[in-house]
C-alpha cells in the first residue's frame, strides 16, 4: 500500500501560517514578476480565480472580495517544505519526496492505516500550521486518485483509503480519464478517440498494444497501476538528472554586463543545488531571448560547453558561462529572459578524471561548502562572487507583494506584541 501526502494550496497555506487572519479568507499566490496565480485558496477557487489567470485580468476581482496577494516567496515555502517532509520521514519506514508538496510512503506493515495517517496529518498541522491530505491505495496512481477524493469529498475529513477493488472501481467511474496522475490533455484527447473517457474505461480495456502505441510505455505502466499493478516503486534517493535555473526579468535589459550578472547569479543558485546532493557536473549551457510576446525586433540565442572534468565549482562554472555569454550576445535587443543550466551529472565520490586538466581539489570543495553553510545560517547571498553583481535592479523579478522571509533572514524575523499568543 503507498500514501500520497499532498499539502493543500500549499503556497497559500504558506503564506497563512504567520497570518492566521488570512484562515477563512480568499488567498492568492503570484509567479514570478507577479504573472499568474499558481496557488488558490479553496476561498479564491469559489470565486472563479482558475489557475495560470493572468493577474492583471483578476486584479478588480481580487479587489473587490478583499483577495489577499503575495508574491511567490520561495525561501519560505522551501523551508516549511523540508519541515514537513522531515514530520513524514519520522513517521514513515520508506518514503519518496516527489515535489515540494508532495511525498508517497510505503504503509505496508503498519496495523491500522486510518489511524497512522490521520495521526500524520494532525502532527504535520500541530507543528507547521500546514493542512495536508493523505490518500492510501495499492499503487502510488491509485493513492494519487485517493488523495484528490480526501481533498474533494468533505466527509473525508483530509484522508481517504481504497479499501477494495469495488470501491476503486465506484470512484473510478466517476473520474475522469485526465483525473488520472500522468494523463495530460493531449494523452486524454487520443483516448477518448478511442472511446476511453472515464479511469474505469482505462483500467478495463483489453487491447494494451494499443494503449502502449498512443501513450508509450508510461501510458500502459498508468494502466497497470489502476489495475492495481506495482509499476512505479519508490524512488527512495532521488537525484536530479539536471538543474536549471531562469528568470523573467522585471524589466528588460540591453547591456551584456547586466545579463552577464543576471547569468552569474542563475549558476550561483544551481552550483549550490548541485553541491546539496554530492553532485559534479560536466556541462553548463546558457540561454537568453527577447519577449516574442512584444512587438519588437527579435533575436533568442542557446549556447553550451562540454566540461573537460567535472566540477562543482562556482567559480569555474561563472567562468565558462560568461564565455558562453560573449559568444552568443548581440547588442541592440531588448532580452526579457534568460536561464542557466547544468547537465551530465557525476558522483563527487565516482567520476573519471583527465589527465592533462585539473579537477575540483579538496581545497576548492571545502571552500564551496564553508560559503554554502555561511549562507545556509546568515541567509543567502551573504557570501557570493562579485561577478553577481552589487544589488542591481535591472534584471531582478517584481515582487511586488512578497511577504517576509520568516525563516532564513534575519532582519525579516516575525515580531510579535505581548497581547499577540
Amino acid at each position: 500500500m503507498y500514501a500520497l501526502v499532498d499539502c493543500n494550496s500549499f503556497y497559500c497555506s504558506c503564506e497563512r501560517v504567520f497570518r492566521p487572519e488570512l484562515k477563512s479568507k480568499p488567498v492568492i499566490v503570484l509567479s514570478n514578476n507577479d504573472g499568474c496565480a499558481v496557488s488558490r485558496s479553496p476561498e479564491a477557487k469559489r470565486l472563479g480565480i482558475k489557475m495560470g489567470d493572468p493577474f492583471f485580468k483578476i486584479k478588480e476581482l481580487c479587489a473587490k472580495n478583499n483577495v489577499a496577494v503575495f508574491s511567490s516567496n520561495f525561501a519560505n515555502y522551501s523551508n516549511l517544505s523540508n519541515r514537513v517532509m522531515n514530520i513524514i520521514d519520522q513517521c514513515s519506514p520508506h518514503f519518496e519526496v516527489y515535489s515540494i508538496d508532495e511525498a508517497f510512503s510505503r504503509v505496508d506493515g503498519i496495523e491500522d492505516i486510518e489511524k497512522w495517517a490521520r495521526l500524520l496529518r494532525e502532527k504535520i498541522l500541530k507543528e507547521t500550521k500546514i493542512p495536508v491530505s493523505i490518500g492510501i491505495g495499492r499503487t502510488k496512481v491509485l493513492a494519487k486518485l485517493a488523495n484528490r477524493f480526501a481533498k474533494e469529498n468533505e466527509n473525508s475529513f483530509g484522508v481517504f483509503i481504497f479499501n477494495c477493488e469495488k470501491e476503486e472501481n465506484e470512484i473510478l467511474k466517476k473520474m475522469k480519464v485526465s483525473s488520472v496522475w500522468g494523463i495530460g490533455k493531449q494523452s486524454s484527447l487520443k483516448l477518448k478517440s478511442i472511446g476511453i473517457k472515464t479511469a474505469f474505461e482505462l483500467k478495463f480495456f483489453s487491447n494494451e498494444a494499443r494503449i502502449q502505441k498512443l501513450l508509450t510505455k508510461v501510458g500502459l505502466q498508468i494502466k497497470h497501476e489502476l489495475m492495481g499493478v506495482d509499476c512505479l516503486s519508490l524512488n527512495l534517493h532521488p537525484e536530479k538528472k539536471q538543474i536549471m535555473c531562469s528568470r523573467t526579468f522585471g524589466s528588460p535589459i540591453y547591456e551584456k554586463n547586466s545579463l552577464r550578472e543576471s547569468i552569474a547569479n542563475y549558476v550561483t543558485n544551481a552550483a549550490t543545488k548541485l553541491r546539496r546532493q554530492n553532485s559534479l557536473c560536466t556541462q553548463v549551457s546558457i540561454f537568453a531571448r527577447t519577449n516574442a510576446f512584444k512587438d519588437i525586433p527579435q533575436y533568442q540565442f542557446l549556447e553550451r560547453v562540454k566540461l573537460v572534468t567535472p566540477t562543482c565549482d562556482t567559480r569555474k562554472l561563472i567562468k565558462e558561462a560568461f564565455k558562453l555569454v560573449d559568444r552568443g550576445f548581440k547588442g541592440g535587443y531588448e532580452y526579457s529572459k534568460a536561464g542557466v543550466r547544468l547537465d551530465d551529472f557525476f558522483s563527487q565520490n565516482e567520476y573519471q578524471t583527465d589527465l592533462f586538466a585539473f579537477s575540483d581539489t579538496k581545497a576548492d570543495l571545502e571552500l564551496m561548502y564553508v560559503i554554502d553553510r555561511i549562507n545556509l545560517r546568515l541567509g543567502e547571498d551573504k557570501v557570493r562572487s562579485a561577478s553577481c553583481g552589487f544589488n542591481s535592479k535591472a534584471w531582478q523579478m517584481n515582487r511586488r507583494f512578497k511577504s517576509p522571509r520568516y525563516f532564513t533572514h534575519w532582519c525579516e524575523l516575525p515580531v510579535f506584541n505581548k497581547n499577540q499568543s
